[in-house]
């Protein structure tokens, strides 16, 4: 995964990972997809690390882009059954529907999503999806999807668990979907575990 710039319906972003180290593969993906008026946006990170948890999180990516299109408890309904047979993964889910205007996510596991503000004014400057304990493939809980507005410029920021999850200080909403996703690699990375991070500008609007 590079950490080009990539545009996607009205979602212009970017994703970088690092493998633990002495490992060739990461068990860390996303997922970045349009289906008509909206954009998913996912992150999975298979258990553990190695070619186990890369093929979980490889199923996992192939259920999403197939049945993107519908809501995200449903997809993550389709993930746990596919991810049966494998290790599992958490995985945080974000559906950006451009003609609502709004972010629809939720997430099992320790993958953290945040969205931030473009309007300094706006309150709150920042909001988190609702993440449950659980492990798709294994154990849900019961799930429930925030639903959030989204305005021109507002970043969202999805950081697996081989991210310090202490990085709001990185997010300058002003920089670009690339430099964002950089410093928190170089800054945040833990090195105990793989790790990814995906970052997001909403495009459309007034």
């Amino acid at each position: 995964m590079t950490d080009a710039i990539e545009k996607t319906g009205f979602m212009e972003w970017c994703a970088v990972k690092r493998p633990l180290a002495g490992q060739n593969v990461s068990g860390d993906s996303c997922v970045v997809k349009r289906f008509g008026q909206t954009v998913l946006l996912g992150v999975i990170d298979g258990v553990g690390h190695g070619a186990e948890a890369s093929h979980a999180a490889r199923l996992a990516v192939e259920v999403l882009k197939q049945h993107g299109a519908e809501s995200v408890i449903s997809l993550v309904h389709r993930c746990h059954e596919a991810l049966a047979q494998t290790r599992g993964a958490v995985i945080t889910l974000a559906c950006v529907d451009r003609s609502e205007e709004t972010v629809a996510w939720l997430g099992v596991g320790n993958v953290e999503a945040r969205l931030y503000r473009a309007n300094r004014e706006a309150v709150p400057a920042r909001e988190e999806a609702l993440v449950r304990a659980g492990l798709v493939g294994f154990k849900l809980p019961s799930l429930h999807a925030g639903v959030v507005p989204v305005a021109r410029g507002d970043i969202l920021v999805f950081a697996t668990d081989g991210l310090d999850a202490g990085f709001d200080s990185d997010v300058i909403v002003s920089n670009s979907p690339r430099q964002i996703a950089n410093a928190l690699l170089t800054r945040r990375f833990k090195g105990i575990d793989d790790a990814l991070a995906l970052v997001a500008r909403y495009t459309a609007g007034p």
